[in-house]
Parts: C-alpha cells; structure tokens; sequence
C-alpha cells in the first residue's frame, strides 16, 4: 500500500541497527520491550527531518505487509498481524472487513509514526488497477515514494501505471524489491527490468545476504557493511563485517553503483573520470541530490513479511527521498490565466491547502488536506478558493488508519484532515485574500458498466444516498441514468470496483441490488416501401371519431438526413425521420396536419420488433377523408399513428445496433490474442499502427456495443494487465439474421409475462 511520510534531513542519522543492537546488549532487556520504551522520548523530541512518501505497487506485492513492519519498528503498533485477517484482526491499514477478506486494499488509508528524529505520515493505497484513483491522488500530495517490487515477478503490469503516475507528479523514488524469501527470487533481474521496462537509472545500494530459504539479511554498498536480521520479528540488526565468499559480488555491484550514479551526477563523475573511490559521505550525498531531481532511484532489498530489510529502507527513505519544501510546488494564478505561482513551503506564508480525499463517515465529511504553506490551526477562518466559500476550522486530527488523534495546528508539509468541511475533491483552500489553486489530478475514464437497481423499491431513498456518498469519495465511479432504457447504470475501473461498491451498498445500506448488462441502446428501421390506406371510425354515442389516411413509407437514405447539415456531431449522425404532406385539396382540412404528423411521431417511438424508437423512416402523407361532425386532432393523430405502425410491420422492418469505434493500446507482442480477441467479437479491424519506439502498437477497430460487455477483463487477462483500450459511439447498423430473431423473440416473451 502507499505511504505518506514526513520528514527532515540535515546531518547524516545513525543507523537503526547499531542504535538497536546496543541498546539491547547494554539493558538486557528485549528488542520489543527496548523499542516500545522509547517511543515515548521519540514522539516527545523536537522533529529534525520531515517526509511526505507514498508506498505504491503492483498489486500482492507485499505493500501492506511492508507498511505493517513500519508502523511495528517506529513503535506505532506492538504487534504484527497478517493482511488477510486471519488471526481475526489483519492488518493495521486494512480497516474495512472486505479489505481484510479479500485480502487486499480498496481505500488509502493514513498513518503516522516517527523514525528517530524524523516525522513519518504514511498514506497506504491499493495496488489493484481497479483502485488506481487511491494511488493518483495519493501520488498527487506527496513529496517522495517507495516503489514495491516483487523479487520473482518484477516489474509487472501495474508497475508501469504507477510508473506513469510518479513520472506524472515529478515524484523522487526509492524501489524495494521485496519478496527475497520466496523460490525463484532474483532481484538483479528486477533491477533490469528497472532500467529496460522502465526507463529508469537505478542501481542496487544493498546486496542480499542468500535468496529464498537463505536469506538472513543485506550488505549496505554505501557503507560497505553487513546488516543481518535476527529475533522473532527481525528486530534485533546486527551490524557486521561482509563475508569473504561475497566480496567479488559487493566489489562488482557497487562499481555498478558508482558508475550509474556518475551517469547523473556531474561531481561523481569527475571522481570515476580520475579512478578515485568516493567517500561514503559524497555517494550518500550524490545519491540524494540525483534522487531528488529524478535522475537515479536507488534499490534496496528485503522481505517484508519474513522482517528482513525493513529498518535499512527507512534509513534510506530519511536520507534520499526530499523534505516538502525540496520538491517543486506550484499554485495557479486564476487572475493571470493560470500562471503558474511556486509554492514556498513557509509556516509563516498565508495558507494554501488542498483536499485531496473525502470520505463520509457516521459524523460527517472527513476531508484529507495537504498542507502546502502556511499553517492550519483549529478555530482559523479558511476559504474555499473555488466558490469564496468560509468556514471555521472546527477540528483537526491525524489519522492512524481508522483512529484519529486530535490536534490544535498543523505546519507546512503536514497532511492531515479535518470535520465539518463541505467541499470537493481538489478544492483549494486559503486563510488569505489571493486567489491562487492548485492543480487537480487526473482522473481516468471508467471502462466498464452494470444497470443495478435495488431489489427492494422501498429501498431507494437509501439507494440514492449510497450512490451520492460513493460517487462524490471516488472521481472514477459514474452513476448516469440511461435516456432510453431509463436504467440507472454504473460504471467503474473494473468488475471488481464495481463488485465492492455493490457489496458496500448491502453491508452499510442495507441495500440488496439486482445488476445485469446495461440494456443495448437498439434502433428499428424499414428496408422497403409500403402505401398506407387507414380508416379509423368509432362510433360510441354523440360525437364519434372519423379520420382517413392515404401515403405511404419508405427508408431514407442517410445521405438525404445530411444533406441539409454540415454538422457530423453525434446527434446527426442518428437516422432521423421525416415527415412530408403532399396533399391537394381539403379532403383532410389543414388544420388536421400537424396531428397527422404528431401521430406518426407517436408511432416511430416503440417499433414493432424489439419496442425500440424508429429511425431514417420517411413518411409520406398523400390523401384521405374527414366528416363534417366526427373528425378531429385526436381522431387523425389515431388514425396515422395505427396506419404507421401497420406499415412499419409490413415494410421489410430491421433492427439498428450501436457500434463503437474501439481503440487499444497494447505491447506489441500481444497483437495476435487481441486481434483474434476482437475478431470473436466480431469487430473490424480498421488499422494498427506500431509507435515509434516499436514497443507498443495502437489497434482501431469497430465493434458491437453488444459484444464489447467484460471486453476490460479480458483484455487484462490476455495482455497481461498492461493492454487498455477507449471506446466510443460511431453509428448504428443493422444486426445480421439470427441476432434480430434472437431479440424479437426475448422481446415477445418479456411482453407475455408482464402481460400474464
């Protein structure tokens, strides 16, 4: 999961290890027991380093599991749980029951701790592509991150997303490849996937200590020494000399170190160019300088669930990655078109804040801030910057995932969150007369959709205010309802966003759902011409009903719906109908027109095969007869309406079904399965074109709004996770045969059993 973390850097801090190791030989007592003691003095001191870290990965990489150890070596937990929940209480950061049984992470959760004189606030986010809204916004506020990598499967399809989010944001990173402890490991393959799939200049600052059943601990290539992990959690680090058998190993990989590092950085360089050997302290200074400006991510090693590297990585988290006010901010200047303003990073400077999360709780709106400058205090007047909306800071609080801790102000640098806000996702706030926001996020769009309605009508009141609490905490959850079908539909990242948020609905509603596919917007149209003669005549007592319609129908071209119209958007592209009078003489009087043409209106709205409206229909209206007493508006608008819905049964009618213009972005090498792919769907492949780098390739093609339901799923399952694809409405076109008889006959049994 992702973590946020705070912290200063100034002189170089002692390492855990040694602090640890002696402390517990000198007292006597237990590792824990030492640990625990001193989280007292630890919170009591006066902060010298400060960090803002996100913790991000492919999902199952052990993100949770690793932010677990954190929260147990910094002292903020006494004990560690599985993620999973089995022990009947999970972990830590996972407080929702469907995080702690299905054993991963939906919502980002925060957290702080202090790691010796550095202040640690750790925001944790899922790693499922589903959830990729946690990890964006959290990648949005946050000044360095640690990307998770597992040991056996490296760089994966997630990965590259989170990649793309940190290059995104500009945020500085360290990698931990984790995992070392299972069979297979191999993590100087994983620090070449870095640089191969990624792009990146990383290179290992720790060699592992044995793989999978072997492995005890890492050599630091900074400091040139051993770290080994001993006690039940890996508490105790015992700090050694490196063993003889692995100094050709060490010697050769921080060579590599060095020279990765010169690649970047202009004063190693000069050292590497003359063949002398940096110090410690310049490697750990260049190291830092080319971290921070993007151009190196260092790597350390470990695993997290057997507690072996752990302490190390937040050595380096305090050492390389920035204090907030090193990582460039900038604000926009509303007055001046958007200019962009840097940020300062000052207590003393007016307030700039930024709510980056909502979540609804049983008191309220909790809205998450990052505080960019200035400083927040309880009882301030703030603004909103969007709608000059004020209000009075009622509480703050820090979150340990679902407890909270009260305090009076909060400095620059700070994320922290507050009650009794009202306010959006992204919204600026200020305590000062300027009119300056930040920017927003980026917010993918949602690529699959389900119609759910509650099974329960008397449910619905409950129903509307689960959907707008849901839609409001998540940008990427849309909830529309359809113009035609009139279904409410849902739409997400994928089956399993969709999945939790209906599950939601029943565990904190109480609200049963009934979902399906989202109904297919069809179309009917005529394939021939038919002449129409229609009498309608009622006789009921007094004033009786007469009207009498002569014309007939035919299909219009669609070169004849444009032909009027340079306008290609959208709603011209839809078949329209058309309407004609070419009758000469008073047989039907004039004033009985515009009926005429309402009824056909009425008639083109539910067709004869499926119910659907009709469209590209012209309608001719030629002769017919009217009586003196029992004609009128409403007899003639009966009369066409019938004698159009006869004619469109007899005039060849077909159905219209939505096809979509399909655009996916995969790696080239998955080309044949998603071709193959859209072609069972039957799609048309309209081109596919390779990119300049020959890495990946773009395929267009048009497919079936009907075809494409749980095309998301599928084309993650055979690109590996890293295919995605958009698509939008292009035209209407008639289904083949079997389809349209298919339809008809489901349509005719729904209309018996609502008719039984």
């Amino acid at each position: 999961m992702a973590t946020a973390t705070f912290l200063r850097v100034g002189a170089r801090l002692p390492s855990f290890s040694t602090v640890r190791s002696q402390q517990c030989r000198l007292t006597g007592a237990s590792p824990i027991s030492s640990l625990l003691s001193t989280t007292s003095r630890w919170f009591s001191t006066e902060k010298k380093y400060h960090r803002n870290i996100g913790i991000s990965a492919h999902i199952d990489s052990g993100k949770t599991t690793l932010t677990e150890r954190i929260l147990y070596y910094t002292g903020r937990i006494n004990s560690i749980h599985d993620v999973r929940g089995k022990d009947g209480i999970g972990a830590k950061m996972d407080s929702m029951d469907l995080e702690r049984e299905k054993g991963i992470t939906i919502q980002s959760a925060a957290t702080f701790c202090q790691w010796k004189d550095a202040h640690v606030n750790i925001i944790d986010t899922p790693g499922h592509v589903d959830f990729t809204i946690e990890v964006e916004r959290a990648l949005r506020v946050l000044d360095g991150g640690i990307m998770v990598l597992c040991g056996v499967s490296g760089v994966q399809s997630q990965s590259l997303t989170v990649d793309r989010q940190m290059k995104r944001y500009g945020v500085p990173r360290v990698a931990f490849i984790n995992k070392l402890d299972r069979q297979g490991s191999n993590p100087f393959k994983v620090v070449e996937d870095l640089r191969t799939s990624l792009n990146l200049n990383a290179a290992a600052v720790q060699v592992p200590i044995g793989l999978e059943d072997r492995h005890t601990g890492v050599i630091d290539l900074i400091a040139m020494k051993s770290l080994v992990f001993e006690g039940a959690n890996g508490e105790t680090v015992t700090e050694g000399d490196i063993p003889e058998s692995m100094m050709d190993t060490v010697e050769e990989k921080r060579l590599e170190l060095i020279e990765r590092v010169a690649d970047a950085d202009d004063d190693i360089a000069e050292l590497f160019l003359m063949e002398e050997t940096p110090t410690e302290d310049q490697l750990r200074e260049a190291i830092r300088r080319q971290t921070i400006a993007r151009a190196f991510v260092p790597v350390f090693m470990g695993s997290a669930f057997k507690n072996k590297g752990v302490q190390p990585l937040l050595d380096g988290v305090v050492s390389f990655l920035p204090e907030p006010h090193e990582k460039e901010n900038f604000a926009l200047d509303r007055t001046k078109n958007e200019e962009p303003v840097k940020v300062t990073g000052r207590d003393e400077d007016p307030l700039l804040a930024l709510a980056f999360k909502l979540d609804e709780t049983p008191f309220g709106q909790l809205t998450y801030m990052r505080i960019y400058q200035g400083s927040l205090k309880k009882g301030l007047t703030i603004y909103n910057v969007s709608d000059k909306k004020k209000v009075k800071v009622p509480r703050i609080v820090r979150m340990h995932s679902d407890d909270m801790e009260e305090i009076s102000s909060a400095g620059s640098g700070e994320v922290v969150a507050m009650f009794g806000i009202d306010c959006r996702s992204m919204d600026t706030f200020s305590d000062g007369d300027f009119n300056l926001a930040m920017s927003t996020m980026f917010v993918p769009e949602p690529v699959m959709s389900l119609a759910v309605k509650p099974a329960n009508t008397k449910m619905q009141n409950n129903f509307s205010k689960a959907i707008q609490k849901f839609t409001k905490e998540d940008p990427t959850l849309r909830v529309r309802v359809d113009d035609d079908s009139k279904e409410t539909v849902m739409s997400g990242m994928g089956e399993l966003h969709l999945e939790v948020y209906i599950e939601r609905l029943k565990r904190e509603y109480d609200v049963e759902c009934i979902t399906g596919q989202p109904a297919v917007n069809y179309k009917e149209t005529i394939t021939q011409r038919y002449e129409f003669d229609y009498l309608h005549k009622k006789q009921t007592g007094g004033s009786g009903q007469y009207a009498r319609v002569i014309g007939y129908v035919e299909p219009l071209e669609q070169d004849d719906e444009l032909a009027d119209s340079d306008d290609t958007s959208h709603n011209k592209k839809q078949k329209l109908n058309e309407f004609q009078n070419e009758c000469i003489g008073t047989n039907i009087p004039p004033e009985y027109y515009t009926s005429c043409e309402k009824g056909t209106a009425d008639a083109m709205a539910e067709g004869s095969l499926v119910g659907s409206i009709v469209e590209g229909v012209r309608v001719v209206l030629k002769d017919g007869a009217a009586h003196a007493v029992d004609s009128s508006d409403m007899a003639f608008r009966i009369c066409m309406s019938y004698a159009i819905r006869k004619a469109l049964r007899e005039a060849g009618p077909q159905i219209l079904e939505p096809i979509m213009t399909v655009e996916v972005n995969i790696p080239t090498e998955f080309q044949g399965a998603v071709i193959a792919g859209l072609n069972r769907r039957m799609g048309m492949i309209m081109s596919g074109d390779v990119g300049e780098d020959g890495v990946g390739m773009t395929i267009l093609s048009e497919v079936p709004l009907a075809n494409m339901f749980g095309y998301s799923t599928e084309l993650r399952s055979v690109t590996q996770g890293k295919g995605e694809f958009t698509m939008e409405y292009t035209k209407h076109v008639p289904v083949p045969r079997n389809v349209q008889e298919e339809l008809t006959r489901k349509y005719q049994e729904e209309r018996a059993q609502a008719a039984a």
